[in-house]
């Protein structure tokens, strides 16, 4: 794998998750090498995207062989940071926080949940998957003591900073964020935005404009 120091274009990222996920079901099905065009087929990019794609990271594919699926495999996993552990925390426990919680626990790829953090008095000391809610107010403590290494934000819009900034100055490598606001943290904190409502928003414009020739 190159040791490539320049900025890697956010296209490219997004894609890799598809990557791996394409790669993981034909794990689950025993095949061992795939061509370009034939991941092309199953994934929908062309084959020559997927080539570009691949060699902005070292290539790994052989003329006249293809790609071997478990190396690849792997080899994306690391290019992703899923070849280590991540101690996680969830901020927010209502029903958004407690659905990530229970997917990002039988996910099980690298994402240890060890903290869970509310103010609502009905939910502090309620066990989801095995953790106990905790009271928000002793979650900087939490995360300088654990060594916290992401931070997930299941809160409204108008508490988010507030944890976000806690998050930060517990030493949190990274943050999800489920708030609908953007936040500001530092650029050596990374931040992964997911805003559920933008994304239905471009639901209903897909159906409004409901034509393969609208380019997303």
């Amino acid at each position: 794998m190159k040791d490539n120091n320049a900025k890697i274009s956010n296209a490219i990222v997004r894609r890799l998750p598809r990557y791996r996920r394409y790669l993981a079901e034909l794990k689950r099905q025993g095949v061992e090498k795939i061509s370009s065009n034939e991941l092309s087929s199953l994934i929908g990019y062309t084959a020559s995207q997927i080539r570009q794609d691949l060699n902005t990271f070292g290539g790994f594919g052989q003329q006249g062989y293809g790609y071997s699926v478990d190396y690849l495999y792997e080899e994306i996993n690391k290019i992703l940071g899923l070849d280590r552990e991540y101690k996680t925390v969830v901020v927010g426990v209502g029903n958004l926080g407690q659905a990530i919680t229970n997917y990002t626990y039988y996910y099980k790829i690298g994402f240890n949940i060890v903290g869970l953090f509310d103010v609502n008095p009905r939910l502090i000391g309620l066990q989801f998957n095995g953790v106990t809610v905790q009271d928000s107010a002793v979650l900087g403590d939490y995360v300088r003591d654990n060594d916290i290494d992401i931070g997930i934000i299941c809160v409204n819009r108008e508490h988010a900073q507030d944890v976000a900034d806690t998050l930060v100055e517990g030493g949190v490598e990274g943050i999800w964020n489920f708030a609908p606001v953007d936040l500001k943290i530092p650029e050596d904190v990374a931040i992964e935005n997911v805003h559920l409502s933008e994304s239905l928003h471009t639901l209903a414009f897909k159906i409004k404009n409901n034509s393969k020739n609208v380019e997303y």
